[in-house]
């Protein structure tokens, strides 16, 4: 993408993908600065990713590797960082002896406990900006796209 302008020296237009990726850049940058503030600074922006789609009961990584889009030799890497790290632990998986399941440990739900704070600062940030019924109808319409991008919606 250039910054040059158009022909008649208008900015060139922003596609929607990038309009929906700055934002949430800027969202992670502050979060990832308050972790680290708080003393979560031994865990990198891939292995969030990874976190951040444990379930409440755990999840085999195979799963884990599918929602992040990773592969599983990748996924199980980040996993046992995250295990070195204290964040995460390994159980038996209650449905198959033979599986086992990724848990998030008190650390990582201290660190989510952090994070869900900056998240709801910068939405009500986001909310002042924009007004209530703008900032309502961007999540409709977020929320709705979401039925056609995410499929573990």
């Amino acid at each position: 993408m250039t910054t040059d302008g158009g022909p008649d020296g208008a900015e060139p237009e922003i596609n929607t993908g990038v309009l929906l990726f700055l934002p949430y850049r800027a969202l992670e940058n502050r979060v990832f600065a308050a972790l680290a503030e708080a003393g979560f600074d031994d865990f990198t922006p891939a292995q969030a990713r990874v976190l951040q789609r444990i379930g409440p009961h755990g999840t085999r990584l195979t799963d884990l590797a599918e929602q992040a889009q990773v592969t599983k030799q990748t996924a199980g890497f980040l996993v046992d960082q995250l295990e070195k790290a204290g964040y995460v632990r390994r159980v038996p998986d209650p449905t198959d002896r033979r599986a086992r399941l990724v848990c998030g440990a008190e650390k990582a739900w201290a660190a989510k406990e952090v994070a869900d704070g900056v998240v709801a600062r910068v939405e009500k940030e986001w909310e002042e900006h924009l007004g209530r019924r703008r900032m309502r109808q961007l999540r409709e319409a977020l929320t709705s796209l979401r039925e056609i991008t995410d499929p573990w919606a």
